[in-house]
């Protein structure tokens, strides 16, 4: 693979998440990549056509969310000459493009119900038609889709086909985000830092101070490896002086004394706004129906607990970290409110 291209972690999830990939690689069925956004749903599609017998033909990549609806199905399976205004000349879809190769469906769940019921059929068939056309085109593709929504929940509220995800779901791999890969920040801090430092054309690689690393493993991370491979590469290149540890990281580049203010809008916009802002502030507590203070504080401890398992995505020792408690103190918590994952 090519240098951006790379794995690079050691946490059992992310492995664990690589390994699957790696073993449906051969098989020729769709494959389901879900994760939030940065986490590498897109080095697992390569993943999966490089493994695969197919790693020879095209990886067709397309970008569902890039293209306005009334494009999609056209960008998919193509169209003929005159289909419609602008068709000045017949051209292949992404289908016929990764005939015998792998398409690559990034944003899967953007897509209209009219392309999700084309889809269903060129999966289900191995046909594409053209629009404009009236006979159907028969390919071999082998489909790998992406997401960061929760398709099961959007198939119960019909706005996806249940029987698209059905045929799409063989294997579903679902990528761990960065705030739960134990240990994996700090590697992934130097391998970003020294390629960093190599393309600046720094003689040594002098690391990050104490500090700095302490406030990426405190970070949340919400774009993931993205975000920490920009946050990394910005705090090389502004360093001046490679002998000493890099010692200032930048984690919020639109952080500004003299940032824009918010354009005010209609009032219209105001009383929207307002009524954002009340709905983000907690609900006062009632104290006056307290009439069991241990019962009512084990019961706000059980959600706090509760909520923050949840944010870490049952995580324990991130989740301990999160609440400043340690393992052995969340573990007593955990089995004195009975939670279970």
């Amino acid at each position: 693979m090519e240098r951006d291209n790379q794995f690079i972690g050691q946490s059992g999830a992310f492995l664990d998440a690589v390994e699957r990939a790696s073993r449906a690689a051969p098989m020729a069925r769709p494959v389901l990549v879900i994760g939030e956004r940065g986490t590498g749903k897109e080095l697992i599609a390569e993943r999966l056509h490089r493994l695969s017998d197919r790693w020879e033909e095209p990886l067709v990549t397309m970008n569902c969310a890039a293209l306005p609806e009334t494009l999609i199905e056209a960008e998919l399976f193509g169209h003929e000459q005159g289909a419609f205004t602008g068709a000045t000349r017949a051209r292949e879809g992404r289908f016929e493009e990764a005939d015998r190769g792998t398409l690559f469906l990034d944003e899967l769940g953007t897509l209209s119900m009219g392309a999700q019921e084309r889809l269903l059929r060129a999966v289900e068939y191995g046909e594409v038609t053209r629009i404009g056309a009236s006979r159907p085109t028969r390919v071999d593709v082998r489909i790998v889709a992406a997401t960061n929504e929760d398709l099961p929940r959007r198939a119960e509220e019909g706005t996806f086909r249940a029987d698209l995800l059905d045929r799409l779901s063989f294997e579903v791999i679902t990528l761990p985000p960065l705030r739960v890969r134990e240990g994996d920040i700090p590697v992934l801090a130097d391998y970003f830092g020294r390629r960093m430092a190599a393309e600046l054309g720094w003689e040594e690689w002098p690391g990050f101070a104490d500090h700095v690393a302490q406030r990426m493993e405190d970070h949340p991370w919400p774009g993931n490896v993205r975000e920490l491979r920009n946050v990394v590469e910005r705090a090389v290149y502004r360093w001046d002086n490679w002998d000493h540890p890099i010692g200032e990281v930048i984690l919020d580049p639109f952080d500004s004394p003299w940032k824009p203010l918010p354009v005010s809008g209609s009032q219209s916009g105001k009383r929207e706004s307002e009524s954002v802002r009340r709905e983000a502030r907690p609900a006062s507590p009632q104290y006056d129906k307290v009439d069991d203070l241990r019962a009512a504080v084990d019961a706000h401890e059980k959600a706090i607990v509760e909520h923050a398992l949840g944010a870490n995505r049952w995580n324990q020792r991130q989740t301990a970290k999160a609440l400043g408690l340690t393992y052995d103190q969340l573990r007593h918590a955990i089995k004195k409110h009975g939670l279970t994952e």
